[in-house]
């Protein structure tokens, strides 16, 4: 098993105007290993916390795109992408398109966004610049949530940047913890010299095959190293949750009464009950 990490750390109008001075959550979904619930996590949390009567924000930052697609909509034809928004030339509000579930929305990515790693290195302040674009927006919605790139690129740094808190999922599966001692020393970079307000909101166990005994060690590992930081809800690994991003599905729409539909449920309640 590998070793423990070291460090510490619709047609509502997008933006409605508000009388209140509350400024959303940004949540970055990070973890710079691939295939471990990320992006699923992005989707489905946020519908989770739409069903709560929650208006939530969901941001593409993965060249993939796979966010935008599995919330049923198609990149090409998009007005404007975090592409655009990144490199000044839309603003993210006119980016914003709903995300085909009451009170949640997108902005789409495209596979334009691979160039953005490229272009933004040579950009004044080219590690705000999602901060600066999604400022003008936090008092429309509860919660932002960052979907970042499997790297520790530019991207992901804007996305730190930019956010209250870092969501890190982590599979149960062997070598669950690899690389996320890296992570978790980004995080420390950026809170010393981009953003000190930055912390780690949340791990979420996911993947979770309650047959093997692997896994119960591994949710174990994690726990003993995150403590109270891990969430009491583990996403289960589920065919369901496989088969609603081909659908353009949230899996609480594709199948409401699945294990991954109702996890993700109890997941956004601890989400919400953090922030009470």
């Amino acid at each position: 098993m590998s070793q423990p990490p070291t460090g510490s750390v619709s047609t509502e109008s997008p933006i409605p105007p508000s009388n209140t001075v509350k400024r959303a959550c940004v949540i970055a979904v990070a973890n710079q290993k691939g295939g471990v619930g990320k992006t699923t996590s992005v989707v489905n949390l946020g519908a989770a916390l739409a069903e709560e009567d929650q208006r939530v924000l969901v941001v593409d930052l993965d060249p993939q795109g796979n966010a935008t697609t599995g919330l049923g909509l198609d990149p090409r034809q998009a007005e404007a992408s975090t592409y655009e928004v990144l490199g000044g030339a839309s603003t993210l509000e006119a980016a914003v398109q709903p995300g085909g579930v009451q009170g949640l929305f997108v902005v789409a990515a495209t596979i334009e966004l691979a160039g953005a790693e490229i272009e933004l290195v040579t950009a004044l302040s080219r590690e705000t610049k999602l901060r600066q674009a999604l400022e003008p927006v936090l008092t429309g919605y509860d919660y932002v949530l960052l979907d970042c790139p499997p790297s520790l690129g530019l991207l992901t740094v804007n996305a730190l940047s930019a956010a209250d808190e870092v969501l890190i999922p982590i599979q149960c599966e062997y070598y669950a913890l690899e690389g996320v001692s890296q992570l978790l020393q980004n995080v420390q970079l950026i809170q010393s010299n981009l953003n000190p307000s930055l912390r780690i909101g949340g791990v979420a166990l996911t993947m979770f095959d309650a047959r093997t005994r692997l896994a119960e060690q591994v949710a174990d590992e994690v726990r003993r190293h995150f403590g109270e930081t891990v969430f009491k809800t583990i996403i289960p690994r589920s065919v369901r949750l496989s088969e609603a991003p081909s659908f353009g599905l949230p899996v609480t729409s594709f199948d409401p009464m699945s294990r991954g539909a109702i996890a993700y449920r109890e997941l956004a309640k601890e989400v919400i009950a953090r922030h009470v």
